[in-house]
């Protein structure tokens, strides 16, 4: 009887430098992949760059900026309340006539101590100049901004914080009302002002908010914080005017009245040295 002798195969020993180098391709493929669909922390999700803070020796108004975009200062009512009182209003005649700095002094006075125009968001890390991000506060509401980005240099945050403050402290001496102004529009590129100016004739290509000096405060809408003591806008468009003249004859500002788009164009200027 024949007798078959079977022969197994003899295993292969497991090999770890063997394995390392089948998958050492994948995972390499693998890692770069995250890297590369990992937002880094110079960027947001809208392609904003985030601006460091820069702390301010010579404008102590800027101190208190809210630096938190989730702030609870941006509570408030839906809409402007019906008025139930007058405010007694020192109108000074044709608000055209009275504000209509051109735009060519608002730019001879940015160009002074303003930046360079951004090409684009990303060029805030090459400032020349330091800026600080603005967002609402106490004083001042900033509207949802669609051609423009929350940031300023310093002497025109401080402005803007005054004109808010100046504005809510006259309301509360002549009887009252919780009221804040409404910026609409702050620093833009010029790749903004090109996209604005299909839509407000009044963004022309030499727009002056590139140098991050002028701001935008609205006349027909005021953000109302509560209904008591509700204003008109007409009387709130008085108030907020009185405190412009006061601080363009303090030689602070240079205001321009819009018409197409309604609100004060305004300028900061250079602070004395």
């Amino acid at each position: 009887m024949d007798q078959h002798v079977s022969r197994r195969k003899p295993r292969r020993r497991f090999s770890l430098v063997k394995t390392l180098r089948l998958l050492l391709p994948l995972m390499l493929f693998i890692s770069l992949c995250v890297v590369m669909c990992t937002p880094t922390h110079h960027g947001e999700s809208d392609g904003s760059v985030v601006v460091p803070e820069v702390k301010v020796s010579r404008f102590t108004s800027v101190y208190d900026l809210e630096v938190d975009t989730v702030s609870p200062y941006t509570g408030h009512l839906p809409e402007m309340p019906d008025p139930n009182g007058r405010l007694k209003v020192n109108y000074f005649g044709s608000l055209k006539q009275n504000f209509n700095d051109s735009n060519y002094i608002h730019w001879a006075e940015a160009e002074q101590y303003g930046l360079e125009p951004l090409t684009d968001t990303r060029s805030h890390w090459q400032l020349r100049s330091p800026i600080v991000k603005v967002t609402t506060c106490t004083d001042y509401y900033v509207d949802t901004l669609i051609f423009s980005r929350p940031y300023f240099v310093p002497a025109a945050a401080g402005r803007l914080r005054e004109i808010g403050r100046r504005f809510r402290d006259s309301l509360e001496a002549r009887g009252g009302g919780d009221y804040r102004i409404k910026v609409t529009s702050i620093l833009r590129t010029p790749r903004t002002v090109k996209r604005l100016r299909r839509r407000n004739r009044n963004a022309i290509d030499s727009s002056v908010h590139q140098l991050g000096t002028t701001f935008d405060i609205s006349y027909a809408s005021f953000i109302a914080n509560s209904a008591g003591e509700a204003r008109s806008t007409d009387d709130l468009k008085g108030v907020l005017s009185e405190v412009l003249r006061s601080m363009r004859d303090e030689g602070k500002i240079w205001v321009k009245y819009e018409v197409g788009q309604p609100c004060f164009h305004i300028t900061a200027r250079k602070p004395e040295e």
